[in-house]
């Protein structure tokens, strides 16, 4: 067949998918989200099996484990989302008091008042704050559905010991599918762990920053870290906006620029020169195909796609390219290195 008609079918049959998964997202996120949980407790699991435990042990366990933690995530966004509506309209005042004061340093710098309207036609503080809004809420839109995804936890748990006996029997039938399953599982869950681990060193210094300068509500802006933390690429940006916001209609510009500072320092040492050392190639993704992932997965899923964006590329990777032994070179323009020889 033509290579360009093997091209055309293969972005037709990409699209279909998507689309598909779209249609179905309120179940796909969900399923979703069960196995990346599943997968970072497997060691916890393989543990167990180490020193001979029951298997029932081995499945209650790690089952307990993620629903404890499903459920503190459920119950702080929950708290978070409520004490931040009810917290926005309150600063409609400050807000009109700010506009004026800015208007009027705009006038005595020759910007004429027609510029001025323009202006602050474009700039809604709630957009903003609503930023914080869409994502916690999209986490709760997908937590709401926890009895479905307490399920699926279960299911898969009880699953998990099987299912490792069946691809560790069918390594010499499919050794490349079996290994790029093993890579995807190991590459997802040190991805996990390590952005788990700075994104709370990272909301720890945030919240305590916070604190200091008097920023209403800095525990909800520490629990917005942590989850931004594992959105590529814009995730510092999309935890900055909100309390800075919140910050100028608080304190006034120097309070925003205090936060801002803060937040700058604290994420570009953490991010910037300390994960990717320990971060190392458990992505494997170049920076532009992180970010088309990210576009492409919270079209797909919306908001949990956002952050189920690197560990659903790694899936995607792994059985279209890693799997093939003639997909050398996809590899190599995903991860943007060359392949080895």
């Amino acid at each position: 067949m033509p290579r360009a008609l093997i091209v055309l079918v293969g972005i037709s049959g990409a699209v279909v998918v998507l689309f598909g998964l779209r249609e179905v997202s309120s179940i796909a996120g969900p399923f979703i989200l069960a196995l990346v949980l599943v997968i970072a407790v497997s060691p916890v699991r393989a543990w167990l099996a180490a020193r001979r435990a029951p298997v029932w042990v081995q499945v209650t366990v790690p089952f307990l484990i993620l629903v404890l933690v499903l459920l503190a995530m459920a119950g702080v966004l929950t708290v978070s989302v409520v004490q931040l509506g009810s917290l926005v309209p309150a600063y409609t005042r400050e807000f009109e008091a700010l506009l004026v004061d800015a208007q009027n340093f705009a006038v005595s710098h020759g910007i004429s008042n027609e510029q001025i309207d323009r202006a602050l036609e474009s700039f809604d503080p709630e957009r903003v704050i609503g930023i914080a809004q869409s994502l916690l809420g999209g986490a709760i839109g997908v937590l709401s559905g926890l009895f479905l995804i307490v399920i699926l936890l279960l299911a898969m748990c009880l699953d998990a010991p099987n299912t490792s006996r069946v691809l560790a029997t069918s390594e010499s039938r499919k050794p490349r599918v079996v290994t790029a399953l093993d890579v995807f599982a190991h590459k997802t869950r040190r991805y996990l762990i390590v952005s788990t681990v700075f994104g709370l060193i990272s909301a720890v210094l945030d919240v305590v920053a916070l604190t200091l300068i008097g920023v209403p509500l800095p525990l909800l802006w520490g629990v917005l870290a942590v989850i931004a933390n594992y959105i590529p690429n814009i995730g510092f940006v999309l935890s900055l906006l909100p309390p800075a916001t919140l910050a100028l209609l608080d304190g006034g510009v120097q309070e925003m620029f205090l936060v801002i500072a803060a937040y700058s320092v604290i994420n570009v040492v953490t991010q910037s020169f300390i994960l990717p050392k320990f971060l190392g190639d458990a992505v494997g993704l170049s920076t532009t195909m992180t970010f088309i992932s990210l576009i492409v997965w919270t079209f797909v899923l919306g908001p949990l796609g956002a952050i189920l964006a690197i560990p659903l590329s790694l899936l995607t990777k792994a059985l279209l390219i890693d799997s093939d032994p003639a997909a050398k070179w996809a590899g190599a323009l995903v991860s943007n290195r060359p392949p080895p020889s």
